[in-house]
């Protein structure tokens, strides 16, 4: 099993073709083919599923394409870290961004380490919660916000910022007296949420038991894109962190603000894998996402937001 034998693996995977991967790899289609032939016969099972629509990953191949991307990110790595030029930081790092703060953390955060570390291949993928801790545990990203999660024996937590979450509602919705947002007034309406088990459904539930109100649930989904667009056509409110529907409610796009009565917020952490060691791009990243997200707290950037070290 080589290089180019998993690099022909995972590009077929990706394109669903022989011939589209022998494009993209620069090489004549028989090659391709050659490597893929030669990788199922050393397993010893199909990896791929032949059919008039294209190549398809078989259980197995679909296994071995797994791993497969994961060694030849860390050969990618590696070869950056290897390179002449050792003073300067190098290597590749992927960061998982809750998807409610791709918005506002995301631009700073490229631009501070595309100016102090051009040596960093930065990557960045979003998602919700649950998913993006997982993708850490299965090593698919090397670090991660996350939020109210504590340390453990396995993952180093750095607190980051505190923040409220708001309810927002169609363009132009009547808020109750004096622009106040309470739970009461908000569960009259028909609420679009997270689908159950997701990490701010869980927050909503829990203030909607305190306050005992069973609402209408217009809609579940695990996109918070789609809530908005739910929302902003007229089929019903929704409850969202601030950093995700500051903009949309400054611009109209959205009505709210925060929710009170009670307070719910939630702490917005930095997650690392413990152990093993740390190259200097993973600690250079990661001292910028700290700094980058204090700066938005600071500047007042990041809406209803309050530094973690602060007391409450």
């Amino acid at each position: 099993m080589d290089f180019k034998q998993l690099t022909a693996l995972v590009t077929v995977s990706d394109v669903g073709s022989v011939t589209k991967a022998a494009r993209l790899l620069h090489v004549v289609q028989p090659a391709v083919s050659r490597h893929i032939r030669s990788l199922e016969e050393e397993v010893g099972v199909a990896l791929f599923e032949r059919t008039r629509q294209g190549m398809t990953l078989t259980p197995a191949g679909e296994i071995l394409a797994e791993r497969a991307r994961r060694a030849l990110l860390e050969l990618e790595r590696a070869r950056a870290e290897i390179r002449p030029d050792r003073a300067a930081v190098q290597g590749i790092v992927t960061v998982g961004l809750l998807e409610s703060t791709v918005e506002i953390l995301a631009p700073p955060l490229v631009e501070a380490v595309g100016r102090r570390y051009p040596g960093v291949g930065l990557r960045l993928l979003s998602a919700y919660s649950g998913h993006l801790q997982q993708w850490l545990d299965d090593g698919d990203v090397d670090m991660t916000l996350l939020y109210n999660l504590a340390s453990t024996p396995s993952i180093s937590v750095t607190p980051l910022l505190h923040e409220s979450l708001w309810a927002v509602g169609p363009p132009g919705a009547v808020l109750a007296d004096a622009g106040v947002l309470t739970w009461s007034h908000v569960t009259k309406q028909p609420l679009v949420l997270p689908v159950a088990g997701h990490g701010l459904r869980i927050l909503v539930d829990q203030a909607l038991h305190a306050i005992g109100v069973e609402p209408a649930v217009a809609c579940q989904t695990n996109s918070m894109l789609l809530q908005k667009r739910l929302v902003a056509s007229g089929n019903g409110w929704s409850v969202l962190p601030a950093a995700g529907v500051a903009e949309d409610v400054a611009t109209g796009r959205l009505s709210g603000g925060p929710l009170t009565d009670p307070d719910v917020s939630r702490t917005v952490v930095l997650a690392l894998q413990r152990g093993g060691r740390v190259p200097p791009a993973l600690e250079a990243v990661a001292a910028e996402v700290v700094r980058a997200t204090r700066r938005l707290v600071e500047t007042g950037a990041w809406p209803t937001a309050r530094a973690a070290d602060r007391p409450d």
